[in-house]
């Protein structure tokens, strides 16, 4: 989604970015700075990678669309506390009052796939990114086969959003955990996107920017294989390379 405004006598698209506040039977419990659209698979990839659902829920946006609200059926999986969640659009865990809440629980990732290193490489090129195209102003995760075919892939002001769009809508299909399966990123590799990956059950993470040093430590200790600066037919393996051929 994005709008027309004008600078210097010209217009230009700019990606919208709007509050969404999630609630889980009918209690708010998180807002996030999104782009609107995907709000469902959004909500509920959030949710998942907070280890707060262990599945599929009923979920759907609220009458009053101007609210940018959504609501969840529970019950929930764990007690959150007494904090609530605020994310902003550049940080998936900003705002986190303690080490535990960003703990990550998933269960043992597959040893497979193995991917080619120059198809790993390749994978960046082949997301499809309509909304940066035109606004230049978000982020793209995509979920590919381990043969390379783009299974699909959703865009947003968030990075963390983006991903969480992706997982959401893998939950939706039944296709979690993500045994098999590669996610890749456009932009960085930071501790967040490898905590919703870790979670999800993808066993292989690629992105076009670098990783940062938490992100790295946080891959080698889940036994996910991390790639960065994919781009150009090269990239870099930081944690179990043995995935990649």
């Amino acid at each position: 989604m994005y709008r027309t405004f004008h600078h210097d006598g010209v217009a230009d698209l700019v990606a919208v970015e709007e509050p969404l506040e999630i609630r889980v039977d009918g209690e708010p419990l998180a807002v996030t700075m999104r782009t609107p659209g995907d709000d469902e698979e959004l909500a509920l990839g959030f949710l998942y990678g907070e280890g707060l659902i262990d599945g599929v829920r009923e979920v759907g946006l609220t009458e009053d669309l101007a609210a940018n609200t959504i609501e969840v059926s529970g019950p929930l999986t764990r007690v959150p506390g007494s904090r609530r969640f605020y994310t902003t659009s550049s940080c998936g865990v900003c705002g986190k009052g303690a080490l535990e809440e960003v703990a990550v629980h998933s269960a043992p990732l597959a040893p497979g796939p193995v991917v080619a290193r120059e198809l790993a490489a390749e994978l960046p090129s082949r997301l499809e990114q309509p909304a940066f195209e035109r606004t230049g102003g978000v982020h793209a995760t995509g979920l590919f086969d381990a043969q390379g075919e783009l299974l699909f892939a959703r865009e947003d002001v968030g990075r963390h959003n983006a991903m969480d769009k992706v997982i959401g809508r893998a939950l939706i299909r039944g296709m979690v955990p993500l045994a098999g399966r590669v996610l890749c990123v456009s932009g960085r590799l930071s501790f967040e996107l490898v905590q919703k990956a870790a979670v999800a059950g993808a066993p292989i993470l690629i992105g076009v920017g670098a990783p940062s040093s938490l992100a790295i430590e946080l891959a080698a200790d889940r036994g996910l294989t991390l790639c960065g600066f994919a781009r150009r037919a090269s990239i870099n393996v930081y944690s179990h390379p043995e995935r990649i051929a």
